[in-house]
């Protein structure tokens, strides 16, 4: 069986096989493309597939793949991102799963550039606090090299493709479509602008229109082709959460960014918080210290204001909290209630003079500004 033997069988069961058949994957791994073709006619146990493999002519297909601007991707291919390979050792959902045959592309990026991409997923009906958290994790990660993989759908997934964009980054989308169509309609311009300057991938048949289905398969490649998956807002119920599933079971990096308790939106990434299937994020670049090489995105812990009295003693801070605000009082007074010596006292009150956090008027020493040192 030469290459373009293979290759051209891989194009006929792109068009006559749907996306994420986990058999026909699998069996494509085990014996090449052609010697599947050839079992599932020989046996005829499944005569829908075999009457479409018949009907599929992979030399058209191909001359009408050039024609709108695509070209289909095999692992013979050196641009095909071996991180799918891995989709090959995961888990079967329904029968659903497994190496693409092949990638329908269309734009002129390489899709093994795609090493270290991060996908951004999420609900469609978005909150505006979805969207803008979207949009910063994204543009931040995309600042940093790391492409930013996505669905094109509304809400999130546009959220993560403008935000790369806007980051003067790289993107792609993955859709459950032809690659040569665009779904959601409204998302034309921006699905074109990607295809123009980066890409746009499906394992679709080309003209094909969108199915749940192939949403679910879709799912599986965005999270398998990316290093770490970011989820942000997402029902108990969200598509987006079958992207998670993936991302858990291929090992790579799941993220979730939380959403205030009482949102519907983000019950579903909460519960993947909360049962330690993803680690809580809430920027960009907390993302990228998770998936980033070790020591390379280290980020300082956050940590209020810096205060005059954080490296006082406690003797001191009692000293402190000893003097009073709306009235002036004596050092020996001061000790006293500090617990203190006089001696110690003075030490102290005339240390934080210098500091300028007390002062010393005709009836006492007071605080010098209500509440700025408490």
């Amino acid at each position: 069986m030469s290459a373009e033997q293979e290759r051209l069988a891989r194009v006929r069961l792109s068009h006559a096989v749907e996306p994420g058949d986990g058999h026909v994957a699998d069996r494509v791994l085990e014996i090449g493309a052609q010697a599947t073709i050839d079992e599932v006619v020989a046996l005829g146990q499944r005569p829908e597939l075999v009457a479409r493999l018949r009907d599929v002519d992979p030399d058209r297909v191909l001359e009408i793949a050039e024609r709108t601007g695509l070209r289909f991707v095999t692992p013979a291919d050196v641009e095909w991102p071996t991180q799918l390979d891995d989709l090959g050792h995961g888990q079967r959902v329904q029968g659903m799963g497994g190496v693409p045959v092949g990638l329908w592309v269309r734009g002129p990026m390489r899709l093994d550039e795609l090493a270290g991409s991060i996908a951004v997923v999420g609900s469609r009906s978005a909150t505006s606090y979805g969207f803008g958290v979207a949009t910063e994790v994204a543009a931040t990660v995309a600042r940093a090299g790391s492409p930013v993989v996505s669905g094109a759908a509304f809400g999130i997934d546009q959220a993560g493709h403008r935000g790369a964009l806007s980051a003067g980054g790289a993107t792609v989308a993955v859709l459950a479509c032809g690659a040569d169509r665009v779904y959601p309609a409204a998302h034309r311009e921006l699905v074109d602008h990607v295809a123009t300057h980066f890409a746009v991938v499906s394992e679709a048949p080309i003209g094909s229109a969108p199915t749940k289905v192939r949403f679910l398969s879709r799912n599986r490649l965005i999270a398998a082709l990316s290093t770490g998956t970011v989820l942000v807002e997402a029902a108990l119920r969200s598509g987006a959460l079958n992207t998670a599933h993936w991302a858990d079971d291929l090992s790579r990096v799941l993220m979730g960014v939380p959403g205030p308790v009482t949102s519907v939106t983000s019950q579903g990434v909460h519960e993947r918080i909360r049962v330690g299937a993803a680690t809580l994020v809430t920027s960009g670049l907390e993302v990228l210290e998770l998936t980033g090489l070790a020591g390379q995105h280290l980020v300082t812990p956050p940590r209020g204001p810096d205060r005059p009295h954080d490296a006082f003693s406690v003797d001191e801070v009692r000293v402190l909290d000893a003097v009073p605000v709306s009235r002036g009082a004596s050092a020996a007074s001061i000790a006293g209630v500090a617990g203190v010596s006089a001696q110690e006292a003075d030490r102290v009150l005339r240390a934080m003079t210098d500091a300028g956090l007390v002062r010393l008027d005709v009836d006492g020493w007071r605080v010098v500004a209500p509440g700025s040192a408490r």
